[in-house]
């Protein structure tokens, strides 16, 4: 029997469409490649996505005793968290608004058939 193992990541400070960037790297491969390719992606989401998925391979190991080797990640995607609105007084009185933007991130791991 397979198990899904997730693990979350919220509220990154980084827009979705740029920590994207660096899912679309790991997307269906093994866990070991994935955190190899992670570990020297030249993107500053690299760091968080690497993180939490050896936070899941970590999971893996210990909750369901599944070994590293024979896992591959299955989804893994990042959807909005909710948008800091800011405001900065620009010239002639008008308002510039500034939009800091957040993300949640979603690995799930699923062992491969024997």
């Amino acid at each position: 029997m397979t198990h899904d193992i997730r693990a979350d990541l919220n509220f990154l400070p980084q827009s979705a469409q740029k920590v994207r960037l660096v899912l679309d790297m790991v997307r269906g491969k093994s866990a070991n490649e994935a955190l190899d390719t992670l570990r020297f992606a030249n993107k500053r989401a690299g760091d968080p996505v690497l993180k939490l998925l050896k936070s899941a391979v970590a999971n893996a190991e210990e909750n369901f005793g599944v070994s590293r080797d024979d896992l591959y990640v299955a989804q893994i995607y990042a959807n909005e968290a909710p948008t800091r609105k800011w405001r900065r007084f620009g010239a002639r009185g008008r308002f510039k608004p500034i939009l800091r933007r957040q993300s949640h991130i979603t690995v799930v791991l699923r062992e491969r058939g024997s």
